[in-house]
């Protein structure tokens, strides 16, 4: 049923959480896993001497949570790779990133509000939950 899975790995403990149940589903359903991982683009900052060396640190990081989550999901017999993107927009991203890999569920933590509106799941959740084209799996 789910051949391939895009996992949504924010660094947050939701996400930690959300790995569990995605190995789970990836190993029954024998399902490839996409690790993806987006942090928002510094752009405020392209002026300043140090942009190349703040974007360098992210990229640096969002590399280290990816590998992380594809060397645990590798070790435990699911096919995984990861891929890093750049973005204002991390639902956004997820839910084009989706589309363009043919998934077929979306995995993702849920985390803290960032406005009333969004208490119960949080704001990427809540527009991956309306924009999504495939089911998705919160995981809180």
């Amino acid at each position: 049923m789910f051949r391939r899975i895009l996992f949504a790995h924010n660094a947050t403990p939701a996400a930690e959480r959300a790995l569990i149940y995605l190995e789970h589903v990836a190993r029954l359903e024998k399902a490839e896993v996409i690790v993806l991982h987006v942090y928002e683009s510094p752009d405020r900052y392209l002026a300043t001497a140090g942009y190349d060396s703040l974007v360098a640190q992210l990229e640096a990081v969002a590399q280290e949570v990816v590998n992380d989550a594809v060397e645990h999901l590798q070790s435990v017999g699911v096919s995984a790779f990861g891929v890093i993107e750049a973005g204002i927009s991390p639902a956004r991203v997820i839910v084009e990133t989706a589309q363009d890999e043919d998934v077929s569920l979306i995995v993702l933590g849920t985390r803290g509000p960032s406005k009333l509106t969004d208490i119960l799941l949080g704001n990427v959740s809540t527009e991956v939950l309306r924009s999504a084209r495939c089911p998705v799996f919160l995981v809180p």
